[in-house]
């Protein structure tokens, strides 16, 4: 059966052999966003990108990937009109703004008084992210083809059995992806297999964590490794997602 351009990044992350294939693809969709917004196609250049940019900014950890990605002038453009932007509305929440008053009671049981605009403003830049929001809609469309893939071809049901399971934080997404894209006959045979999947997975990591700590008794130092060299940072992704011990990416 000839695959679909579609399935193809599912297959290539069920091909890497990760701790959770959907890490492998929140990292590769995150630096290929990271070099549609600063890599050589000048993206930052656009219009209309730095527009969507000035619109929603970026959340800590994008903004410290972007420093990190190492185009110094395409940060300099991004920040140069968000900051003109930003300001512009900050100006104008600063006009409209009238303190609100906080009654004798709210005073003694500390309790907000009247709604703060302009905290409300600055809580609501802090919710958007240019790239987060992004591979938001692209992860939507992952999971979605995870579960076509799962319904409708026999080897990667397979091969999903035989994998390395997810990592907690995309577990949870699968768990609530299976009740949204299975129906009831298919939900009663897919969880089973990803729990049973999930426990194996998750006592290989704890055993490999052991060794890992037992490898550093005297009594142990000319024993093999086995597979616990890296069991530190495979066991960090295993249980938040990410990849601890990558360096930072960058623009090439």
């Amino acid at each position: 059966m000839k695959e679909k351009l579609y399935e193809i990044p599912i297959n290539d992350a069920m091909d890497a052999d990760d701790e959770c294939l959907f890490c492998f693809l929140e990292r590769k969709a995150e630096q290929e966003l990271l070099d549609f917004v600063l890599g050589s196609c000048a993206s930052y250049m656009e219009s209309d990108t730095r527009q969507a940019t000035d619109r929603s900014g970026f959340c800590p950890i994008h903004q410290k990937k972007m420093f990190d990605y190492g185009n110094a002038l395409g940060n300099g453009w991004i920040l140069k009109t968000y900051y003109k932007n930003l300001i512009k509305e900050m100006k104008g929440e600063f006009k409209e703004f009238t303190p609100g008053k906080t009654s004798l009671k709210d005073r003694f049981t500390k309790k907000e008084g009247n709604h703060n605009s302009v905290s409300a403003w600055i809580r609501e830049k802090m919710k958007t992210c240019y790239i987060c929001d992004r591979f938001s809609e692209t992860y939507k469309r992952y999971v979605a083809t995870f579960f076509y893939l799962y319904k409708k071809d026999p080897v990667f049901r397979e091969r999903l059995e035989n994998s390395r399971g997810f990592c907690l934080r995309h577990f949870a997404d699968l768990c609530s992806g299976a009740d949204e894209h299975l129906n009831d006959r298919e939900r009663q045979a897919f969880y089973p297999v990803i729990f049973k999947l999930m426990e194996e997975n998750m006592e290989r990591i704890s055993g490999d964590i052991d060794w890992f700590v037992e490898k550093f008794d005297y009594l142990n130092k000319d024993a093999d490794w086995r597979q616990s060299k890296d069991a530190l940072q495979r066991g960090m992704q295993k249980i938040r997602g990410g990849y601890p011990a990558d360096p930072s990416y960058k623009h090439r």
